[in-house]
């Protein structure tokens, strides 16, 4: 869903949204990608600003295009993905959380231990 409110640019979050439904396992490799005129109508938005999300995708070669017929998932989109993901993740979530435990003078063992119990919030 997209949050036409947000700060983060409308097209980086319909990239976002093709890759979590790819790492949901909700798009396959073959499977065709929603068009630009799908998300243009769904979500009331301009048609290219559509086509700028899904191009990006393209470049990093995680969608393939079919002419005429749409945007297709790559084969090893998904580990693309996880790769790209793991180190944002790395670099830019981990040094964050850092930072802020260490000015709220939170221990290392806490969060090691609030990691190891955390389950996600399922059950």
């Amino acid at each position: 869903m997209l949050d036409l409110n947000s700060d983060k640019s409308i097209y980086i979050q319909i990239s976002d949204t093709i890759e979590n439904e790819i790492l949901k396992g909700n798009l396959k490799e073959d499977d065709r990608s929603p068009s630009t005129n799908e998300f243009a109508k769904i979500y009331k938005i301009n048609p290219a600003t559509a086509g700028k999300g899904l191009n990006i995708l393209v470049e990093e070669e995680i969608l393939y295009k079919k002419r005429g017929i749409g945007m297709f998932v790559a084969k090893g989109a998904r580990d693309k993905i996880l790769k790209k993901r793991q180190e944002a993740f790395f670099k830019e979530t981990i040094p964050e959380l850092i930072r802020e435990a260490k000015m709220l003078e939170v221990k290392d063992s806490e969060i090691i231990k609030v990691i190891e119990n955390y389950n996600g919030g399922e059950g």
